[in-house]
């Protein structure tokens, strides 16, 4: 089997990266509902809540935030992967490369291209 073409590597970093994105927005999601749930539970509780659910509620906030902090740095790598997609589509337009690898190349940049901006912090 010979080795992938450089239009191949581009594309499949350009869909790992949505992929993860994606990924790191579910995980977000869920995050957001659990704190939600546990700032209701607390407050329910009132004065009678055990000293555990401030804790727990801290760490949640703080693996929330965390998640957040991933969203720049992986934007910005999924904007390079795009832009080096884009080079490599056009070489491979020039050189007359696999119009199917080509396809595949220009869903993945719609993809790339697609993705949303990073949550506010």
């Amino acid at each position: 089997m010979p080795a992938p073409s450089p239009l191949t590597i581009a594309t499949q970093s350009v869909q790992r990266l949505v992929k993860e994105e994606k990924y790191y927005r579910k995980e977000l999601e869920q995050q957001n509902e659990r704190l939600k749930r546990l700032e209701t539970e607390l407050k329910a509780a009132g004065e009678g809540a055990d000293g555990n659910a401030g804790f727990v509620l801290k760490q949640e906030q703080k693996a929330r935030d965390e998640t957040k902090a991933v969203f720049a740095p992986l934007n910005e790598r999924i904007v390079e992967a795009v832009q080096r997609l884009e080079e490599q589509i056009a070489a491979a337009e020039s050189e007359e490369g696999s119009p199917e690898e080509i396809k595949k190349a220009n869903e993945a940049l719609e993809l790339g291209k697609s993705v949303e901006e990073p949550p506010a912090a």
